[in-house]
């Protein structure tokens, strides 16, 4: 398989040279995409020869590179939401076009609309992708008023949510600890605030979002179900601008600008809750009442920063961070508790035009999630820490080797610093002093290097093919694999593709939890000597076809294959362990199933209608005997509905469905009596005999939200009202057991005898209004 897949490689890197060798004699136009109004450039704009009827489109940076026959002709550019520019030239030699697109108002032609996103996804060889906008996910309607995008993605096919209120998620059956989110090229390890029922990302400060579900583009490694791009704002270089929003918890504020206009710009977003200011003042309110149970206080921050400068004409650098934190604690004259959680990136990118077709971007990031409890209980302190850090160094070419081949390459390198687990127990009793501290920290290196190439082989038939290596050396060990892409389209009709995938990953991380959804205390553990990396192949295909210009369908099938999966043994000791791997255990699984996705995109009403149904399992020699079961990603059924109404310019109405089958968990099957050793009492033991057998009830419910838009002078300004789960449904957040008792004692003694038990359902939130008043100038 290895003299194949070099063969491959080599074949691959003939097709760059000899495409080269045969594309002289085409002229290149190339150039930046920006928005008119804010310097902001355009990621996804679909430039096209009218004349020679070639196209392409700009990349991640705004950048595009579009190789035709030299001659007069006319050049359209064009994005959903933008005025279509249109502009004719005479190319007898390479040109530079940068071009700056107008925000449009409702009479652009649906044409124009059609030759957007929509025709793009169409057209692309790539596939179990879906890009977001912002824009659109503030329309929606929010928990407690908080726009969050991740609760966004989970309403798309594939997303199988965490739980009630969770920004945690699975793709396509695989663990939470298997998608990669990155923001602005930075990993991000905890995507979540407030246990989980916010997540990271301040909205205000993102720009775009796209999500692969599989297809993955050979750039990206290193996990096994999704990439989750996310790009922040650049900051307005043309005039200063602030927007913000205040809501029932939290409230937010950004601030951008240039620096020196249209050159460079500045941006700063933050955003914090409020809930502590009104739980220590009832405290305080409180102190003299002898009743009264002291409330914890909790709150968190984010703050997001970035700056770019234009250098020259070839030369661009961003600099940008995120610096994040949750804080949990209760103070009392006995007993102290603090819990507190982060997360802190920083991204350095120089862009560089080396000519009309070769296009760099130089990248290095720091990545650095920690969480640390302090307990004090009088004179005895216990503080328990982990963290991880990243330092990450990265290049990504993009070459137009011709008008048919255009060639992606680079490289990574990433050193991992993983610690496991920091203990301290101090003792400050001045009769029995003591103090311990442990530290377990291990380290990991982590290579990529890929090259791809999207290949039009005809009007009917593209490829977009690759192969990533990738290799990992922790201490006294040396893991490599190698990962070959491939996508196809074949085009049917001007209106309908069909579409297949193969990728292969690997990874070289895991999440050690004892809990379905990600959670602060979750701990990353790397590969090591006695754990294999964990590695996946997804085969996936379907069809695509435009209705009516308007209206993309999506129908795709997918099977994916995992094996070296690591779970854990019944009653693991994850916590205050130092030889974790004692405790982790391996085997296979895979998951397969269908998606339907139909989405709008324009006009005055948007939104879409997922569908999934789909199974995952998991099979290990040392969990149920073998035997296989569900994992806790398993979901049958999963239907998400989505629309949103502009009723007028003042007023936008949405609405949002969703429902699935619910979670799988574990209940016991039997009880037994065991004698307590200290009083020799019965206690009632549950017995659990197979793991997840048990499905919870169905979830669903529906959200509405309304906007109404103000038009001040001084700028935007808007109420959004929001109502969650409108219906009131109480859906199961967990289920507990609680034992029955007998009122006389068989046995003998004072204490009743446990003479059953019966399954309570917990619910989390019922109906919850919300309203937040939002304001841009």
């Amino acid at each position: 398989m290895f003299k194949n897949l070099t063969k491959y490689y080599l074949s691959l890197l003939l097709v760059f040279v000899f495409s080269y060798g045969f594309s002289q004699s085409k002229v290149t136009i190339s150039g930046i995409v920006k928005d008119k109004e804010n310097g902001e450039v355009i990621i996804g704009a679909r430039i096209f020869s009218k004349t020679f009827t070639k196209q392409t489109s700009t990349n991640a940076y705004g950048r595009f590179s579009l190789l035709t026959e030299p001659g007069e002709q006319e050049i359209n550019i064009t994005y959903l939401g933008y005025k279509m520019f249109a502009v004719k030239l005479k190319a007898d030699k390479d040109i530079t076009l940068n071009v700056e697109l107008e925000p449009e108002g409702r009479e652009v032609e649906t044409t124009v609309i059609r030759a957007d996103g929509l025709e793009q996804n169409l057209n692309n060889a790539q596939m179990s992708k879906v890009e977001l906008s912002i824009n659109q996910i503030k329309q929606l309607p929010a928990i407690f008023g908080e726009v969050d995008l991740l609760k966004t993605i989970q309403l798309l096919p594939g997303i199988q949510s965490g739980g009630e209120g969770q920004a945690g998620f699975f793709v396509r059956g695989g663990g939470a600890d298997q998608n990669l989110i990155v923001l602005d090229e930075a990993v991000v390890y905890n995507v979540s605030h407030l246990f989980g029922f916010f997540s990271v990302f301040n909205s205000d400060a993102i720009k775009n979002v796209e999500l692969y579900k599989g297809g993955f583009p050979a750039q990206y490694g290193g996990r096994l179900s999704s990439v989750i791009d996310i790009n922040m704002k650049d900051g307005n270089n043309k005039e200063f601008h602030s927007e913000g929003g205040i809501g029932l918890i939290a409230s937010r504020a950004t601030i951008e600008g240039p620096i020196v206009k249209d050159k460079s710009s500045f941006l700063v977003s933050g955003r914090r809750t409020y809930v502590d200011v009104f739980t220590r003042a009832l405290n305080g309110a409180n102190s003299n009442n002898e009743n009264w149970i002291d409330i914890p206080s909790y709150y968190f921050y984010d703050l997001n920063t970035k700056l770019n400068y234009e250098l020259s004409d070839k030369d661009r650098l961003y600099l940008s961070g995120y610096f994040g934190r949750d804080d949990f604690s209760f103070d009392d004259p006995s007993f102290d508790f603090g819990f507190n959680w982060g997360n802190a990136t920083g991204t350095a990118r120089w862009n560089h035009v080396f000519s009309p077709r070769l296009f760099s971007n130089f990248t290095g990031t720091f990545t650095d999630y920690r969480y640390t409890i302090k307990t004090k209980i009088d004179d005895f302190e216990l503080n328990v820490g982990s963290r991880i850090q990243d330092w990450t160094l990265k290049s990504d070419f993009f070459y137009t080797a011709s008008e048919k081949h255009k060639v992606k390459f680079g490289a990574l390198y990433t050193y991992h610093k993983f610690g496991l687990g920091r203990i301290q127990l101090q003792s400050n009793d001045p009769e029995n002093q003591f103090n311990f501290e442990n530290d377990n920290e291990l380290f990991g290196t982590e290579l990529g290097l890929y090259v791809s190439d999207d290949w039009d082989v005809s009007e009917e038939i593209k490829l977009d093919y690759g192969v990533r290596f990738s290799g990992f050396l922790p201490k006294n060990k040396i893991y490599t694999g190698i990962e070959p892409r491939l996508a196809v389209r074949y085009r049917l009709s001007p209106n309908t593709s069909l579409k297949a995938s193969y990728n292969l990953m690997n990874q070289y991380m895991q999440l050690i939890s004892n809990s379905g959804a990600s959670l602060p205390l979750d701990i990353w553990f790397p590969s090591t000597e006695n754990v294999k990396p964990q590695r996946a192949s997804q085969y996936a295909a379907g069809f695509t076809t435009l209705v009516k210009d308007r209206i993309l369908l999506t129908v795709e099938g997918f099977y994916k294959d995992l094996s070296n999966q690591v779970d854990y043994k019944d009653n693991a000791q994850l916590f205050f362990n130092d030889n974790l791997e004692t405790e982790f255990v391996f085997g296979r699984g895979y998951a397969y199933g269908g998606e339907f996705l139909a989405e709008k995109k324009s006009g005055k009403t948007t939104g879409w209608v997922a569908y999934t149904l789909s199974w995952s399992w998991r099979e290990f020699n040392d969990i149920n005997n073998g035997e296989r079961f569900h994992p806790r990603s398993d979901s049958r059924h999963n239907l998400n509905i989505v629309v949103s109404h502009e009723l007028n310019k003042k007023f936008t109405l949405s609405a949002t469905f969703v429902y699935n089958s619910g979670n799988v968990i574990s209940l016991p099957t039997g009880w037994t009596f065991v004698n307590d050793v200290i009083d020799n009492a019965p206690q009632f033991v549950p017995i659990y005999e197979k793991r997840n057998n048990y499905r919870a009830p169905a979830y669903h419910r529906a959200d509405v939200s309304f906007i109404w838009k103000f038009f001040p002078k001084w700028g935007e300004s808007n109420l959004a009202f929001s109502i969650y789960n409108v219906y009131n449904r109480l859906n199961p957040y967990f289920i507990t057991i609680e034992q029955q008792t007998g009122v006389n004692n068989p046995l003998g003694g004072i204490l009743p005898i446990p003479v059953g038990a019966t399954a309570e359902q917990v619910s989390l939130f019922p109906i919850l209004p919300a309203v937040t008043w939002n304001y841009k100038f």
